[in-house]
């Protein structure tokens, strides 16, 4: 939902009328919005719908056949790698839907890896390094290899590694998958946290058809020393979209009420993909504390 106000929302990134092919064959066609300061666009769609390749544009890892993508009010496109480069240290960060760790880094080592490459200072690249790891719960694990971590803190070091510096929009490409329930939930409260926390503007992929009123209705509040996740108030809901991807158009964008409500073939479609009642799902405060028991959710 898109706050209504006297100020204009300024676009943290933007797809003016972008197509690309590969092989001749179409990937995305004619592609157009605007992710807003502060907002959470979800993206969903088939595999193949080209979901992860819009991603790597936003990246600058890829460049469209025709069209124009903005990143902070700079064309992509105009840019040369080193200015690319600084975007990418700078003001994005990626959670991949693959591994891409290094493996023969330590976990501190794979989070400061970035910073290195850009020439921040040791002083800084520790207090960036250690806030990184506290905010996804591995303080104490700085100097395990990659192979002694469990899936669940695989995936929290690559969202500490991208989040390091705390860039102003985060891409993330399905970074629940393959994750178990429980685990699944932690990595959704994290990525909420980053985005009412500390404001950051997100694009998030998933096929998990649930994600979407989890993302949209719960919100991260601070009270105190300590951070909780509650479920919104109607007037107080996050800043969400809803944009689904079919064979490479926009089938649908619009809030998650609008995309309950739709007719859409593409949204009736989607909206049968998950029937499970996830309002008993397993909710934990503090996610990282080791004696942790499931309790409820704080409304």
């Amino acid at each position: 939902m898109i706050s209504n106000t006297s100020t204009p929302l300024l676009p943290a990134l933007e797809f003016r009328n972008v197509s690309v092919a590969f092989d001749d064959k179409p990937a995305l066609t004619d592609i157009s919005f605007q992710l807003h300061e502060g907002e959470m666009i979800l993206v969903t769609g088939e595999s193949g719908s080209g979901k992860s390749v819009l991603l790597r544009l936003a990246m600058g890892l890829l460049k469209p056949d025709s069209g124009q993508i903005f990143v902070g009010n700079r064309e992509i496109e105009t840019l040369d790698e080193s200015e690319l480069l600084a975007i990418r240290g700078g003001l994005m960060g990626m959670v991949f839907q693959e591994d891409s760790l290094f493996t023969g880094l330590s976990v501190y080592e794979n989070v400061a890896y970035r910073l290195e490459e850009h020439d921040w200072t040791e002083e800084d690249i520790q207090k960036a390094v250690t806030e990184a790891l506290d905010f996804v719960g591995l303080t104490g694990e700085e100097d395990k290899l990659p192979e002694h971590l469990s899936g669940g803190m695989k995936r929290r070091l690559e969202i500490a590694r991208a989040l390091v510096g705390w860039p102003s929009i985060m891409l993330f490409d399905e970074p629940t998958m393959s994750l178990d329930p429980i685990v699944a939930v932690q990595v959704l409260d994290l990525i909420i946290r980053a985005r009412d926390i500390n404001k950051i503007s997100s694009i998030y992929v998933t096929k998990k058809i649930h994600e979407l009123p989890y993302l949209s209705n719960y919100v991260a509040l601070q009270e105190e020393d300590r951070i909780v996740i509650n479920e919104a108030p109607p007037d107080k809901l996050p800043m969400t979209r809803i944009i689904i991807l079919e064979g490479g158009h926009i089938a649908f964008t619009g809030s998650l009420c609008e995309f309950q409500d739709s007719d859409l073939a593409a949204v009736r479609k989607f909206r049968t993909l998950d029937q499970h009642n996830h309002s008993a799902d397993p909710y934990f405060a503090d996610p990282w504390d080791k004696s942790r028991q499931p309790q409820e959710r704080l409304l």
